[in-house]
């Protein structure tokens, strides 16, 4: 017979016994439903984005927010998403000229400092405010990219025309923050440009309705990608515009002998390679890529297109712009692919007047 201490310490060490049982099935069930909720969330991420994916030519809107994926910045239904609000800071007077006054300015993007060059007309602002144009450059060494100097030429004839100019600097661009991530497998630039757009329509003196876009080489695939992200743009023009299908890029390359790649330690190309380590090298099948190209958007929009370029282009070959014009025509947006026999790149030359001429005549149609 056990005596009364010896039953004390008997139940003792059964009620530890049983605490650490217990305390040993918390903590499997709890590992179990960690590694159960792990894969969980993973298959619910991949099944979003399928779904998502799904939708690339449904006449959408704003879609759901999605489960978060990697790289979902990149896509177009994240980039719809996405809230832009800027505004315009001091503006330092450069020159005048003519009928327009240039100045310098910026903005802010993803909380950096954006620069630019503004233009305004002179004389009495039209009610509701002036025509604007988002000028998107081509691709520059981002280390000789000049404010005042680049595309000079484009803007001067564009102002004289009654409309503001605001020429954008891409961040890591001159003096604009940032590091220059590069078009195509990056949305900084769209989101600099939409940014640059809500700066302009919180403006006083720019009409907010009436705001276009104009883009050089790499930025065909930054406007039109940016017209995916808010399909109600009224007017586009891009001027030997690359890569829209992303299977075109594959097929036609780009031949810019100026081109500089970012260092292997930038962290625009760490992040390029982990795109390509995740995703793979561009796929049309893959359910990721399908939700980057704007050309699986295009029944969204509208906005008219206007396409630009020259057949002896050697650095972008005009077939980007011949697919894009194929697309559009099986579409109900308004849009004209103008050819011109010479003129290289810049479309410089005889074609510099005709296709500045095209280019002005488009805005007033869709802009006035």
């Amino acid at each position: 017979m056990l005596k009364k201490g010896t039953m004390f310490n008997a139940l003792l060490k059964s009620s530890e016994k049983k605490k650490r049982f217990l305390l040993l099935l918390g903590a499997l069930l709890f590992f179990n439903l960690f590694v159960f909720g792990t894969f969980y969330f993973a298959v619910k991420n991949n099944n979003s984005l399928s779904k998502i994916a799904s939708k690339a030519n449904e006449v959408s809107g704003i879609l759901p927010t999605p489960t978060p994926f990697p790289f979902q910045e990149y896509t177009i239904p994240y980039l719809r998403l996405k809230n832009y609000e800027s505004t315009l800071n001091d503006r330092k007077l450069a020159y005048e000229k003519g009928n327009y006054t240039v100045y310098l300015t910026s903005y802010t993007s993803d909380g950096l400092r954006i620069n630019g060059l503004l233009t305004v007309p002179a004389g009495t602002k039209p009610v509701g405010g002036w025509p604007a144009i988002v000028f998107i450059h081509g691709y520059i060494s981002p280390s000789q990219y000049q404010t005042l100097e680049n595309y000079s030429a484009y803007v001067d004839y564009l102002s004289k025309n009654g409309f503001v100019v605001f020429k954008i600097d891409l961040r890591g661009h001159a003096d604009s923050e940032g590091e220059a991530g590069g078009a195509y497998y990056s949305s900084d630039y769209i989101t600099d440009v939409l940014n640059a757009r809500s700066a302009l329509q919180n403006s006083d003196f720019v009409d907010p309705g009436k705001i276009g876009l104009w883009g050089h080489s790499m930025a065909g695939n930054v406007v039109m990608r940016t017209l995916a992200a808010n399909p109600s743009i009224p007017a586009v023009v891009i001027w030997a515009g690359a890569v829209y299908t992303y299977e075109d890029f594959q097929e036609f390359g780009i031949g810019d002998n100026s081109y500089r790649p970012p260092s292997e330690l930038s962290e625009s190309r760490k992040r390029r390679n982990k795109l390509f380590e995740t995703y793979g090298q561009f796929n049309a099948k893959s359910e990721f890529w399908k939700l980057v190209p704007a050309t699986n958007y295009l029944s969204d929009i509208k906005g008219a297109v206007s396409l630009n370029h020259a057949v002896d282009d050697t650095v972008v070959n005009i077939g980007y712009s011949r697919n894009l014009n194929s697309l559009l025509d099986k579409t109900s947006i308004e849009h004209e692919l103008n050819e011109y026999p010479s003129g290289g790149h810049n479309l410089s030359g005889a074609a510099f007047n005709q296709a500045m001429q095209n280019t002005v005549e488009f805005f007033k149609k869709y802009l006035e």
